[in-house]
Protein backbone atom coordinates (compact mmCIF):
# COMPACT_ATOMS: atom_id res chain seq x y z
CA UNK A 1 0.00 0.00 0.00
CA UNK A 2 1.18 3.42 -0.81
CA UNK A 3 1.93 6.09 2.18
CA UNK A 4 2.34 9.60 2.28
CA UNK A 5 5.49 10.70 0.70
CA UNK A 6 6.02 8.01 -1.35
CA UNK A 7 6.63 8.29 -5.25
CA UNK A 8 3.00 7.50 -7.53
CA UNK A 9 3.28 4.94 -9.42
CA UNK A 10 3.54 5.36 -13.36
CA UNK A 11 0.71 4.60 -15.54
CA UNK A 12 0.05 4.99 -19.14
CA UNK A 13 -3.46 4.52 -19.71
CA UNK A 14 -6.31 5.30 -22.38
CA UNK A 15 -8.68 7.16 -21.57
CA UNK A 16 -12.46 7.49 -22.01
CA UNK A 17 -11.97 10.10 -25.05
CA UNK A 18 -8.87 7.85 -26.56
CA UNK A 19 -6.68 10.03 -25.46
CA UNK A 20 -3.46 8.61 -23.53
CA UNK A 21 -2.60 9.90 -20.21
CA UNK A 22 0.26 9.66 -18.70
CA UNK A 23 1.09 10.07 -14.79
CA UNK A 24 4.62 11.70 -15.97
CA UNK A 25 2.54 14.42 -18.15
CA UNK A 26 1.13 15.41 -15.06
CA UNK A 27 4.71 16.70 -13.36
CA UNK A 28 4.43 20.34 -11.87
CA UNK A 29 1.05 19.82 -11.74
CA UNK A 30 -1.47 18.43 -8.59
CA UNK A 31 -3.83 15.18 -9.39
CA UNK A 32 -6.60 13.98 -7.37
CA UNK A 33 -6.88 9.86 -9.13
CA UNK A 34 -9.64 8.18 -7.62
CA UNK A 35 -10.44 3.98 -8.73
CA UNK A 36 -13.57 2.63 -8.58
CA UNK A 37 -14.85 -0.49 -9.39
CA UNK A 38 -17.51 -0.03 -12.01
CA UNK A 39 -19.20 2.42 -14.61
CA UNK A 40 -22.47 3.07 -13.39
CA UNK A 41 -22.88 1.78 -9.97
CA UNK A 42 -24.86 3.50 -7.34
CA UNK A 43 -21.51 4.28 -5.18
CA UNK A 44 -19.36 4.92 -8.05
CA UNK A 45 -22.32 7.11 -9.47
CA UNK A 46 -21.49 8.90 -6.22
CA UNK A 47 -18.41 8.97 -5.82
CA UNK A 48 -17.85 10.34 -9.17
CA UNK A 49 -20.64 13.00 -9.33
CA UNK A 50 -19.21 14.29 -5.94
CA UNK A 51 -16.26 14.76 -7.70
CA UNK A 52 -18.02 16.40 -10.48
CA UNK A 53 -19.82 18.91 -8.02
CA UNK A 54 -16.63 19.75 -6.38
CA UNK A 55 -14.67 20.14 -9.54
CA UNK A 56 -14.30 24.28 -9.55
CA UNK A 57 -12.16 23.54 -6.11
CA UNK A 58 -10.10 21.11 -7.78
CA UNK A 59 -9.69 23.42 -10.51
CA UNK A 60 -8.91 26.28 -8.07
CA UNK A 61 -6.40 24.27 -6.14
CA UNK A 62 -4.47 23.48 -9.53
CA UNK A 63 -5.37 19.84 -9.40
CA UNK A 64 -6.22 17.24 -12.12
CA UNK A 65 -8.92 14.90 -11.44
CA UNK A 66 -8.83 11.37 -12.97
CA UNK A 67 -10.81 7.90 -12.62
CA UNK A 68 -9.40 4.64 -12.88
CA UNK A 69 -11.37 1.67 -13.45
CA UNK A 70 -10.92 -1.65 -15.79
CA UNK A 71 -13.85 -1.86 -18.34
CA UNK A 72 -13.76 -0.07 -21.88
CA UNK A 73 -13.07 3.66 -23.26
CA UNK A 74 -16.79 2.99 -24.58
CA UNK A 75 -18.18 2.31 -21.27
CA UNK A 76 -16.52 5.05 -19.82
CA UNK A 77 -17.55 7.18 -21.88
CA UNK A 78 -21.18 6.38 -21.60
CA UNK A 79 -20.83 7.12 -17.90
CA UNK A 80 -18.70 10.35 -18.63
CA UNK A 81 -21.31 11.47 -20.82
CA UNK A 82 -24.35 10.49 -18.64
CA UNK A 83 -23.73 12.10 -15.69
CA UNK A 84 -21.63 15.12 -17.10
CA UNK A 85 -18.62 14.33 -16.01
CA UNK A 86 -15.85 17.34 -15.82
CA UNK A 87 -12.69 14.31 -16.04
CA UNK A 88 -11.27 11.72 -17.75
CA UNK A 89 -11.98 8.24 -17.17
CA UNK A 90 -9.08 5.81 -17.78
CA UNK A 91 -9.09 1.98 -18.75
CA UNK A 92 -7.19 -0.35 -17.13
CA UNK A 93 -8.07 -3.36 -18.45
CA UNK A 94 -6.06 -5.94 -17.04
CA UNK A 95 -5.86 -4.24 -13.41
CA UNK A 96 -1.94 -3.45 -13.70
CA UNK A 97 -2.21 -0.06 -12.39
CA UNK A 98 -4.73 -0.44 -9.64
CA UNK A 99 -2.52 -3.74 -8.52
CA UNK A 100 0.83 -1.41 -8.75
CA UNK A 101 -1.25 1.29 -6.25
CA UNK A 102 -2.49 -1.47 -3.60
CA UNK A 103 -6.31 -1.11 -4.93
CA UNK A 104 -6.66 -4.77 -6.68
CA UNK A 105 -7.73 -7.27 -3.72
CA UNK A 106 -10.33 -9.48 -2.39
CA UNK A 107 -14.05 -8.30 -2.12
CA UNK A 108 -16.33 -9.04 -0.41
CA UNK A 109 -19.93 -8.96 -1.61
CA UNK A 110 -23.06 -10.50 -0.13
CA UNK A 111 -21.32 -13.25 1.42
CA UNK A 112 -19.21 -13.82 -1.37
CA UNK A 113 -15.13 -13.07 -2.40
CA UNK A 114 -13.93 -12.05 -5.08
CA UNK A 115 -11.02 -10.06 -6.35
CA UNK A 116 -11.37 -6.48 -7.96
CA UNK A 117 -10.90 -2.55 -7.07
CA UNK A 118 -10.84 -1.35 -3.81
CA UNK A 119 -12.33 1.88 -4.06
CA UNK A 120 -9.82 4.22 -3.08
CA UNK A 121 -8.21 7.76 -3.79
CA UNK A 122 -4.82 9.72 -3.90
CA UNK A 123 -3.35 13.14 -4.17
CA UNK A 124 -0.46 13.60 -5.49
CA UNK A 125 1.94 17.15 -5.42
CA UNK A 126 3.27 18.79 -8.34
CA UNK A 127 6.34 16.13 -8.07
CA UNK A 128 4.47 13.17 -8.22
CA UNK A 129 4.52 12.36 -4.61
CA UNK A 130 1.18 11.02 -2.63
CA UNK A 131 0.07 13.75 -0.61
CA UNK A 132 -2.69 11.58 0.93
CA UNK A 133 -3.70 7.45 0.35
CA UNK A 134 -6.99 6.54 0.90
CA UNK A 135 -7.91 2.88 0.35
CA UNK A 136 -11.41 1.52 0.80
CA UNK A 137 -13.36 4.70 0.86
CA UNK A 138 -17.11 5.82 1.20
CA UNK A 139 -18.11 7.26 -2.24
CA UNK A 140 -19.06 10.21 0.02
CA UNK A 141 -15.51 10.94 1.48
CA UNK A 142 -13.57 10.78 -1.76
CA UNK A 143 -14.07 14.49 -2.21
CA UNK A 144 -14.06 16.19 0.88
CA UNK A 145 -10.45 14.29 1.87
CA UNK A 146 -8.80 15.31 -1.29
CA UNK A 147 -9.68 18.80 -1.09
CA UNK A 148 -8.29 18.62 2.70
CA UNK A 149 -5.25 17.09 1.15
CA UNK A 150 -4.85 19.70 -0.76
CA UNK A 151 -5.32 22.60 1.19
CA UNK A 152 -2.20 21.56 3.52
Amino acid sequence: MLAVGDPAPPFDLVADDGSTVRLADLKGRRAVVFFYPRDDTPGCTRQACALRDDHPSFEREGATVLGIAPGTAESHARFREKYSLPFRLLVDPDHAVAEAWGVWGEKMRYGKTSMGIRRSSFTIDEEGRILDAAYDVKPETTSPRALAALAG
